[in-house]
């Protein structure tokens, strides 16, 4: 390899386009679920965010509100593969899954499909007991010593809520990495790491480091979603207060307080009734709601909080 071929660089723009439909979190993928929508960025480009947003309008016949970008990846398994660096600049971005007409584009998952220990809506997954907890505290114990036997325990135990510590929802990310690093995740085998001893594979691998973009982007909402009212992004133009808050536990993985969520809604002032009712079905019809639009600057700038507690 010569060294202009050393210096060359493979840009590629990788998006995490996330929707929620019918109380659950999906994404937009490609190839059968093992990709993320991605293209070569070229130096055509007038501007990354506004070829994305070109881009995803095309594929979903929905305008983007929220877009944001959120790491440039090194991807090593693209690197070897292509001979040069290989690099993926991600983004987040809102959008809705049907379109005008009601219709879907292809390629919608749900996204616990890849992360099934995220969702704790239900309480604690059955997966992290079952099949997690187990080779991690085997992993934690084949360390090279006792120093590094504690500190895998204490991350292992701050990760996953073990041993009494409490469940952070924002640590998608950390717990991807540390179930790669314990070859729990079928990205680490084929990077060449040794299968521990009982270990059984979780969650659906994606193609190179498309699982681990995906958990930034999920990482990313969370956060982003208590201080911030993007979720109104994903919400129909009239919406019931229980759709908002099946919407918020399904980007959380957590269950929430009816009457305290209903609560703050109420006290930001983010929502207004229509006057309209759902339409009688097997429940009680309810009200239904819209985002007040002249508030979302106010709140852009001063922050709303979401009341992500427990339900249970």
């Amino acid at each position: 390899m010569n060294e202009t071929e050393q210096h060359s660089v493979q840009a590629d723009l990788v998006a995490v386009l996330v929707a929620v439909t019918a109380g659950q979190p999906r994404i937009l993928t490609t190839r059968a679920g093992v990709t993320l929508p991605a293209g070569p960025f070229t130096s055509n480009h007038r501007s990354l965010q506004v070829s994305l947003r070109a881009w995803v309008e095309k594929q979903t016949h929905h305008p983007l509100g929220f877009v944001e970008q959120l790491y440039t990846f090194a991807d090593r398994d693209r690197s070897q593969e292509l001979g040069v660096r290989a690099i993926s600049i991600s983004y987040l971005a809102l959008t809705r899954e049907l379109d005008d007409d009601g219709h879907a584009q292809p390629g919608w998952q749900d996204w616990y499909r890849y992360f099934p220990w995220e969702d704790w809506r239900s309480g604690a997954p059955e997966v992290i007991d079952g099949q997690i907890a187990p080779v991690l505290r085997h992993w934690c114990e084949s360390a090279s010593d006792s120093v590094a036997t504690y500190e895998r325990q204490q991350r292992a135990a701050l990760t996953f809520g073990l041993d009494g510590h409490e469940w952070n929802e924002e640590l998608v990310l950390q717990r991807y990495e540390l179930l790669f690093e314990a070859g729990l995740v079928q990205e680490a085998w084929r990077d060449g790491l040794s299968a521990p001893e009982g270990a059984v594979l979780v969650g659906t691998a994606m193609s190179n480091d498309h699982r681990r973009i995906l958990a930034t982007g999920i990482a990313r909402l969370r956060a982003k979603i208590k201080y911030r009212p993007v979720v109104f992004e994903l919400m129909p133009d009239e919406f019931s207060l229980l759709q908002l808050q099946q919407t918020v536990e399904a980007l959380a993985g957590r269950g929430l307080h009816k009457q305290n969520f209903r609560r703050l809604i109420e006290q930001q002032a983010l929502v207004e009734e229509t006057g309209q009712m759902t339409a009688t079905g097997a429940g009680r019809p309810a009200k239904l709601f819209r985002f007040r639009r002249n508030v979302m600057l106010e709140r852009a700038i001063a922050g709303n909080k979401l009341p992500l507690a427990r339900s249970h």
